[in-house]
């Protein structure tokens, strides 16, 4: 396999689309990060939302097969769900079975980057971050492995940083009112900038995960201990944030902001917002779960303070 790298991890997935042939429709989990369906429509690539599973809240592969069984897809973008790492590589090798042409990328953004491809993973590309709020945080670079019999030839897009933080405006605006998102294309998406040579950026990768897993794990030990276990993930979905279910989530949020504090709440379902599909499965897990920080801009304090929120407004 081959490594490419970016600015971003978005970058690396506009290259591949817009070198496609063809442009048949990729299906796309209804969780995921709003950039990717925004680059899809920037590579003016259709795809269309896929529900996640209520047992791994990754995609659902039973809708995925089926949907592939029925007709031709440019590819399936896989994605972990809040980082859980384990790759369905018997989905993967059955899709190549039935349609041997369909790409398959692996984003694992939010997964503890790997600086070596995995021999077993049998999607075509995986796709990686170190950008804003992943586990590794260096405020830039995206970079993948690549099958070395794809096409993948880099494109230089103008770039304008205001461009970009109106895009997120846009997104943020149709995802709090759930109203549809309406792409206006621009020049928000930066695909060339300077990067260090890839053995550095490995160093700077290493230097950076093991404070980063330490902070987390001092943090996570905090709110084990602390919250009662029935809220809490399973323990493989709890290295990127660590994730709650609440059945009151936005009352609790809310007071959690009103006093000074911070959680997150990633991520909405996005069909029938940005595309097509149906995902009750996606839309109650967003309505239920908390993203607790336990990274570097979080405190043991803070971690403190925002558990005796939660336990004295459990309803």
């Amino acid at each position: 396999m081959k490594i490419v790298q970016a600015p971003r991890a978005s970058a690396i997935l506009y290259h591949l689309l817009a070198r496609q042939n063809q442009r048949l429709s990729w299906l796309l989990p209804a969780n995921i990060c709003p950039i990717v369906p925004i680059t899809f429509l920037k590579a003016q690539v259709p795809f269309r939302f896929v529900d996640i599973s209520a047992e791994t809240l990754h995609m659902d592969l039973d809708q995925a097969e089926t949907l592939i069984k029925q007709g031709k897809f440019g590819g399936l973008l896989y994605a972990h769900t809040y980082g859980e790492p384990s790759a369905p590589n018997e989905f993967f090798a059955s899709i190549k079975s039935i349609s041997p042409e369909t790409t398959i990328i692996d984003d694992r953004c939010l997964c503890i980057p790997d600086l070596e491809a995995d021999p077993a993973n049998k999607a075509d590309i995986q796709l990686y971050s170190t950008g804003h709020a992943k586990i590794v945080e260096l405020n830039f670079g995206g970079y993948a492995f690549l099958n070395d019999e794809l096409n993948y030839q880099p494109v230089t897009l103008a770039f304008d940083q205001r461009h970009y933080d109106a895009i997120e405006e846009s997104y943020k605006h149709a995802l709090n009112r759930q109203q549809q998102f309406i792409y206006q294309d621009s020049n928000w998406l930066e695909t060339e900038t300077e990067l260090p040579p890839w053995r550095d950026y490995q160093q700077k990768i290493r230097l950076d995960l093991g404070p980063s897993l330490g902070q987390r794990r001092l943090l996570n030990a905090f709110y084990i201990e602390r919250l009662p276990v029935e809220m809490q993930l399973p323990p493989s979905y709890q290295t990127w944030r660590f994730n709650i279910r609440l059945k009151n989530k936005q009352s609790v949020l809310n007071t959690i902001f009103s006093s000074g504090l911070f959680a997150s709440s990633h991520y909405a379902s996005l069909a029938g917002i940005m595309g097509e599909g149906d995902a009750p499965r996606a839309e109650l897990l967003a309505g239920e779960v908390i993203n607790l920080f336990n990274d570097q801009h979080f405190t043991l304090v803070q971690a403190e303070q925002v558990c005796n929120t939660i336990l004295e407004n459990l309803s």
